[in-house]
């Protein structure tokens, strides 16, 4: 019973603010939003008993991604462009119907879809897998991804730091 109630809190959370993301108007409090989805999403794994991916879902996009992003925002955003453009009536329209294109999608694919059949007899050997892929990732013997990983980890720093030296030759 606490578990649907917590399952429901977040699906709350995360329904809201999504909804807040596609429709503020300030890009700011759109990444802040996705930071909750974010979150949200992370909470729905730790409850699922997946804790390797929520804790990857809270250091890799909530952590990584978002303040990747926030810290690109603050870097590009010129102060004096406050300005908004009119949308135009057939923009309207042609987002309107592809929102309703998508919601039927959705619609179609989880009433033709037997999910409920799908994890009741999915093997347990998927638990094993994601102990076995954290166990890989932090390793650095045969198999070990952490050579690739730290690799890209000097990649992001590199791009961080070419996007400070952009920002100050302005």
């Amino acid at each position: 019973m606490a578990t649907t109630i917590i399952f429901y809190i977040l699906a709350a959370i995360i329904l809201i603010c999504a909804f807040l993301a596609v429709t503020t108007n300030r890009i700011m409090r759109a990444a802040t939003y996705l930071l909750f989805v974010l979150f949200g999403t992370a909470g729905l794994y730790f409850l699922m008993g997946f804790t390797f991916l929520g804790s990857v879902q809270v250091m890799v996009y909530a952590g990584g991604v978002v303040v990747l992003y926030i810290f690109a925002l603050m870097l590009t955003e010129r102060q004096g462009s406050n300005e908004k453009s009119p949308i135009s009536l057939a923009k309207k329209i042609v987002a309107l119907m592809a929102s309703l294109g998508g919601a039927a999608i959705i619609l179609f694919v989880i009433l033709t879809h037997k999910f409920l059949d799908a994890a009741l007899t999915a093997p347990n050997e998927q638990l094993i897998s994601v102990k076995l892929l954290g166990q890989q990732i932090l390793s650095s013997g045969k198999y070990g991804y952490l050579l690739p990983f730290e690799a890209v980890s000097v990649l992001l720093l590199a791009c961080i730091i070419a996007g400070l030296i952009i920002a100050r030759k302005r």
